[in-house]
């Protein structure tokens, strides 16, 4: 779950670009990238790893220009290298354009395969190249309709910032996947993929950016379209559960709250006796929190995050996942030693790393261990931007709560229905995407790749 950022007509650009991508570091931690424009060319900087090691105070200095646009990287779509680090750009025909992308395009390998049929060149094995090379190409006769050219032959999530020369664009699909908003600084536009990244700058928030519209920035105006045909609304409700900060207000509600909300139905719906409640942090901290609330039971930080090691989820490999979870969380023996403890989680994927924390809390000296995981099952491959493996890795696609239970070592387990889930969401089902859980996919996968995921290869 990519983050993206971009502002127009601000002197200090490049810099309140990094500071937003700080803000946006846990929505991936691979690599990350700005591009500047000072009305004649793009300067740029990118690197693999994380923000606060790939700039400093020089190279801030180097990226000249009143526009920015930044990216930070988890793959899903094009390998984890330094050639599909993100913004991408090009320079074609004395046009500088540039492009940061946040979503699945899931067309994508058919329509590259036949752009290099007809003798395309790519760059990078990302799907974001293939919108340039439409954009590029097409015959409309102003920017304007150039961009809904190229957005029209792409099918899946974007949530996108473009800088075609000194004009910022901003893009959302029709369904509304991917979260985007907008704001305001000392008179320049923001785009920006949380609120998180306009409260570090003290920014101001005006509003989402609606899916479906498409909105064209040059020197403090704002122009919105929206033109292409309205769909049924697909938000990720993933966001609300893991991805997002529990800062950020995205599809104009509060994270922190949603979670909250989540822990207390599970406690509802799977209430045991225990001694404490403890998170694991920090993804599951606020469900946990909303549990102990409503179930009467101590709230305790038992476990330790060590803030300098980054987020399991988002690591490309499963060999990097398990060293970083022994690592990450360190349990407090003397406040779990001999207690009955209810460790609340946000969602277990593959089990592997559940597995090794329930293994480190044994050996803490716990009597009795209940997991309670704040959604449903993931029994579905996503194909819209997050990188859940292919159904035969999801443990929850081949097998059962007991079979799990024993696996990853508890006295109990429980997830939260999906009923309760939709209970806890402060909008509509029917607003939201759950594909992971259910198998209903809004936009059907294709190719390949997507028949491999789905099958288990």
């Amino acid at each position: 779950m990519c983050g993206i950022f971009g502002i127009c007509g601000h002197k200090d650009a490049a810099r309140l670009t990094y500071l937003g991508l700080y803000a946006l570091q846990h929505r991936g931690e691979e690599s990350a990238g700005i591009i500047a424009f000072n009305g004649k060319k793009n300067n740029y900087h990118k690197g693999m790893g994380l923000v606060g090691d790939i700039f400093d105070e020089k190279v801030i200095k180097s990226l000249r220009g009143n526009m920015a646009i930044g990216h930070v990287r988890y793959s899903t779509t094009g390998s984890s290298s330094v050639k599909n680090i993100q913004p991408f750009f090009v320079k074609h025909k004395k046009e500088c354009i540039s492009i940061a992308h946040n979503g699945n395009i899931v067309n994508a390998a058919s329509l590259r395969q036949k752009m290099e049929t007809k003798g395309s060149i790519f760059q990078s094995t990302m799907d974001s190249e293939i919108i340039i090379h439409f954009f590029v190409k097409s015959k409309e006769n102003n920017y304007k309709n150039r961009v809904i050219d190229a957005l029209s032959q792409i099918k899946g999530a974007y949530s996108l910032v473009i800088s075609f020369n000194d004009l910022l664009i901003g893009a959302r699909d029709p369904y509304g996947w991917k979260p985007l908003c907008l704001g305001k600084l000392d008179g320049s536009y923001i785009l920006a993929s949380e609120t998180c990244a306009l409260d570090l700058i003290h920014a101001e928030y005006i509003r989402e950016i609606e899916p479906g519209e498409v909105v064209f920035i040059s020197k403090g105006s704002l122009e919105s379209i929206k033109p292409f045909p309205q769909n049924k609304h697909s938000l990720c409700i993933f966001e609300y559960i893991y991805f997002a900060r529990p800062d950020s207000t995205i599809f104009e509600n509060n994270v922190y709250l949603t979670r909250k909300r989540l822990g207390k139905e599970l406690a509802r719906e799977h209430p045991v006796s225990a001694d404490l409640v403890t998170p694991i942090p920090d993804s599951g901290s606020y469900a946990a929190i909303g549990f102990a609330e409503e179930s009467k039971i101590p709230f305790e930080m038992a476990m330790i995050r060590n803030h300098y090691i980054g987020r399991t989820f988002i690591q490309p490999s499963q060999f990097i996942r398990d060293f970083r979870v022994k690592i990450k969380l360190n349990p407090i023996k003397d406040v779990l030693r001999n207690k009955d403890v209810i460790i609340v989680e946000d969602s277990i994927v593959r089990g592997t790393t559940s597995r090794v924390r329930i293994k480190a809390l044994r050996e803490a000296g716990i009597k009795k261990i209940h997991m309670r995981v704040s959604c449903p099952p993931l029994k579905f491959p996503c194909f819209y931007g997050i990188d859940f493996p292919t159904k035969k890795e999801l443990i929850a696609s081949n097998h059962d709560v007991e079979w799990i239970k024993n696996f990853i070592g508890t006295d109990s387990l429980k997830y939260l229905s999906k009923e309760g889930m939709m209970k806890s969401m402060p909008l509509p089902e029917c607003e939201f995407c759950t594909a992971c859980f259910d198998g209903n996919y809004p936009v059907k996968p294709c190719g390949k790749l997507s028949k491999n995921m789905l099958e288990g290869s």
